[in-house]
Parts: structure tokens; C-alpha cells; sequence
């Protein structure tokens, strides 16, 4: 099927082919995987750009090679989805944003979502959350408002997102652009800065990497995370959708492997002795300033363990948190044969959302949604999302019946809720509950299995896992 349809490709106008492969596809597959191979194929080798000087997330190093966190994803996002890849070289971001917007390369790497760009830029979902935070001197006061700010001055990246949305939401900040990450970091350092706002990754990275320890994490701000995306320049959907396939498969120990190859904060060796001793100058100042660098280091080092347990969009426990606490609680429950059950649940034509009302409306009923679950749960129950628009609740000391009540209270209140889309959104849902020699595992997959069918049967349902529905 796959050979045909590239066949088909090769051989007739590009519109009249994609139509004729999809068809094809469909009538032998009943989907559209092989018509994307098959255009996978036709596109051959898609060329990319990259900021070659956003370290950790992604750099082009001495010999051209894309390094980083980011490049990591990428790699792995492209393999998965069947794509051939070349990087194509740039002096600056600045240059690789004209060079996608002049065609000379399909896909953008590592990027955020703005407005501005998706007026030329198609976006996959996220490939990788981090939040930004507020980076002062340690001698500046904690900051909770930006817009307490005023004259103060702000270093940031010429041409990155956070400087279009700091100039937009507060106008009050002055602001001095620099060419990289690094010189950003390095003026408030200098004092020739009072700030700067940037990744949480990079700013322990960078303080870390440059000995940058009068600097200090001043504050947060909760709608300023980064979702990083993949961007297609060539307004190809189809090429977007199968990258979309791609970083559908990672997990969250993907993501923690490739992370932790660039970014690795410990409070065991959080800096250089031998810099640290001339940096102090004195036995004395050394020790304090190392007393100093471990309780900031630490605190960088909690932040990043809570990210990485987290959900940055929900506010929820991600897939990581989900499936260690269920291992551990299903060995409790079966050592002192106490209730345990699972419910999952699935925003019912969550595409349909996001194909409508675009992807910025899709994340903020998820983010909602989130807070719905989080409000209906008990206090010992843990909710979390598992990816997309999927999220369970373990609940421990409950069986199939409190299992059940407890999805249809959540189901309920998705069905009342406004999510302001002028129209409903409704949920199914699947419950499973621990059985003799269960693994944590067995109870996952019984309440996905009951949640299908929940959806098979109509969506807006919950059943569990002995087939019967609400």
C-alpha cells in the first residue's frame, strides 16, 4: 500500500495525488497512516533550523552538529514519525526565522506558540514544558508582580517569545535586548540589569555553567510556562500532523533521559571548588559563599524535581508520578487487602476542540478541566494526566462502587461546566477496581478498556470494568 501510494505521488500533479493516495488508504487501511508515509516519502529529506545558541535546549556545535535537549526530541520525534532530517546551518535565530519564512527550511526545531507566529507557522503539540522564572540579583527583594516593576530593566534574547509577551503585558518594564541567553544572564549579573525572565532549565544551567552565584530565582509566573513545540514553515499539515504522531509517542522517561544528559543539579556537587575558592579570594568568604551556592542550588534542584513529577499545563501529577504511586499503592493494598480502584477518563471529540476553536482554546479546557477533577476528588485520592486529553484518578480504600460514583460526580460536573466554547463539553469514563494478583499495570489497562467502551457506547458515560454503564 505504502510503495503504491508513493508511486501515485511520483507519478501526478501533488493535490490530485494526495487526494487519490488518502482515498486509497482509507478504502484498504480505514485511516490515513500509509497516505502519511507515503507523503512522508515524497517530501524526502526536510530540511530544519534551529537557535544555534540556547544552550541546553539546543546549540549547533564546532562540527555542525545539533546538540541539546531540544535537537535530542527532535531526533527522537523524527525517527518515530519516519522522517529524514537535515539541519540547515544559520548564524543566529534571527537568521533561521527568515530562512523558514523564505522556505529554505521546512520546520522550525524548539519553539514557542504565539500569536504572531501562528499567522505563518503550523504548531504540533507540545514536545517539552518548562516555566519560566524571574532571575535577580540575590540582594533584590522577592518579586510576586512584574507590574510593581516599573523602570526597572529586563535583559532578554533579541527575538524570543517572552520579549513579544513582555512588551505586550507589561508595559512598564524597560527593555535591554542582548544576542544570547548567556550575555542576558551575565548583565544582571553585571548590574548592568535589574532582570531577566527565562527558563528554569536555563537559568540553573547557566548559573551553574558560568558561576553566575549573585544571582537567585526571585519569583514565578504561572502563565509564562513554555510549551515547547515543533513548527512546520510550509503550511503543510499533513507533514505537521505526522510529526504531531511522532511526539505523541514520547513518555516522560524520554523526556527525563534526554534532560538529564544536559542538565544535571545536585546538591551532592553543586559547584567547582577550585572556582569557587577563587572567586572568594579567602578560606572564610569560600565557606560562606559555598553554604549560600548549596541552599540556592537546592532549592533550583526541588523546583526541578517538582517539574518533573508535574504537569505544567493541569497543574496535575503527570504519567512519571501517576505510575509510581500506583505500583506502590496496589502493593499496599493487596499486603493488607484493602479497596483500591482506577478511573480513567477522556474528553469526548477533544480534536474536534482543538480543530474548531484552535490549540490555545484546547489548552485552556484542559487546564480547566484539570481543576474540575482536582475539586472532585478526596484528599487522599491522586488525579493526574496521562497525556492528551487523558487523565486518571487513583482512588486508594475504594472499590467499584465508590470508583463509580465518584467518575459520575466528575462527569457531571464537565457536563454543567462552562468552558466558554458556546457549546458543551462532555467526558466518558472507565473504571476498573484491584483484583487478586493484579499489577498496577492489569488495573490501568481494565479501566482503559472500560473507558472505550464508554465511548463506544456513546461517550458522555462512565462504565467500569465488568461492562456495565451509568
Amino acid at each position: 500500500m505504502w510503495a503504491a501510494a508513493s508511486s501515485m505521488l511520483r507519478s501526478c500533479g501533488l493535490t490530485l495525488c494526495l487526494v487519490a493516495a488518502s482515498l486509497a488508504a482509507r478504502a484498504e487501511q480505514g485511516g490515513v497512516t500509509a497516505f502519511e508515509r507515503a507523503h512522508a516519502e515524497h517530501l524526502g529529506i526536510i530540511r530544519f533550523c534551529v537557535d544555534p545558541d540556547w544552550s541546553p535546549f539546543e546549540w549547533v556545535d564546532g562540527e555542525g552538529r545539533h546538540r541539546g535537549i531540544g535537537a535530542d526530541l527532535l531526533g527522537l520525534v523524527a525517527r518515530r514519525a519516519g522522517l529524514a532530517i537535515e539541519l540547515q546551518r544559520t548564524k543566529d535565530w534571527d537568521e533561521s526565522l527568515d530562512a523558514a519564512a523564505r522556505g529554505r527550511c521546512s520546520l522550525l526545531s524548539f519553539l514557542n506558540r504565539t500569536p504572531a507566529r501562528e499567522k505563518w507557522l503550523l504548531f504540533t503539540e507540545p514536545v517539552f514544558s518548562d516555566p519560566n522564572v524571574i532571575i535577580t540579583r540575590e540582594e533584590h527583594p522577592a518579586v510576586a508582580n512584574l507590574h510593581d516593576l516599573s523602570g526597572q530593566v529586563m535583559a532578554l534574547p533579541r527575538g524570543t517569545s517572552i520579549e513579544e509577551r513582555v512588551r505586550k503585558d507589561y508595559p512598564n518594564i524597560a527593555i535591554l535586548l542582548t544576542a544570547t541567553e548567556d550575555e542576558a544572564m551575565q548583565m544582571v549579573s553585571d548590574r548592568r540589569a535589574d532582570l531577566t525572565l527565562r527558563s528554569l532549565i536555563v537559568a540553573a544551567y547557566t548559573i551553574k555553567k558560568q558561576g553566575l552565584f549573585n544571582l537567585k530565582i526571585a519569583g514565578r509566573l504561572s502563565d509564562y510556562t513554555n510549551h515547547l513545540r515543533i513548527a512546520v514553515s510550509s503550511g503543510d499539515d499533513v507533514l505537521r500532523d505526522i510529526l504531531d504522531r511522532g511526539v505523541a509517542t514520547l513518555t516522560e522517561e524520554d523526556r527525563d533521559e534526554i534532560v538529564n544528559r544536559y542538565v544535571s543539579i545536585t546538591i551532592e556537587e553543586p559547584f567547582d571548588l577550585g572556582l569557587l575558592a577563587r572567586i572568594a579570594g579567602a578560606v572564610v568568604v569560600a565557606l560562606g559563599v559555598a553554604g549560600a551556592v548549596i541552599w540556592r542550588m537546592s532549592r533550583v534542584n526541588r523546583e526541578l524535581r517538582l517539574q518533573s513529577r508535574m504537569d505544567a499545563l493541569t497543574g496535575l501529577v503527570n504519567r512519571k508520578a501517576i505510575e509510581a504511586r500506583l505500583d506502590a499503592e496496589v502493593a499496599r493494598a493487596l499486603r493488607h487487602q484493602r479497596d483500591l480502584c482506577v478511573i480513567m477518563m477522556d474528553i469526548d471529540h477533544f480534536k474536534a476542540v482543538n480543530d474548531d476553536f484552535g490549540h490555545p482554546a484546547g489548552d485552556r479546557v484542559l487546564a480547566s478541566f484539570g481543576r474540575l477533577i482536582a475539586s472532585g476528588v478526596r484528599r487522599l485520592d491522586l488525579a493526574g494526566r496521562l497525556g492528551g486529553e487523558e487523565f486518571v484518578v487513583l482512588c486508594p480504600e475504594a472499590g467499584l462502587v465508590e470508583g463509580f460514583g465518584a467518575a459520575e460526580r466528575i462527569r457531571r460536573a464537565v457536563e454543567d461546566a462552562d468552558f466558554g466554547l458556546g457549546r458543551p463539553v462532555t467526558i466518558s469514563a472507565g473504571v476498573a477496581a484491584l483484583r487478586r494478583g493484579d499489577r498496577g499495570q492489569d488495573l490501568l489497562a481494565r479501566a482503559d478498556t472500560a473507558l472505550y467502551a464508554a465511548k463506544r457506547s456513546g461517550r458522555n458515560r462512565t462504565m467500569d470494568d465488568t461492562g456495565a454503564p451509568n
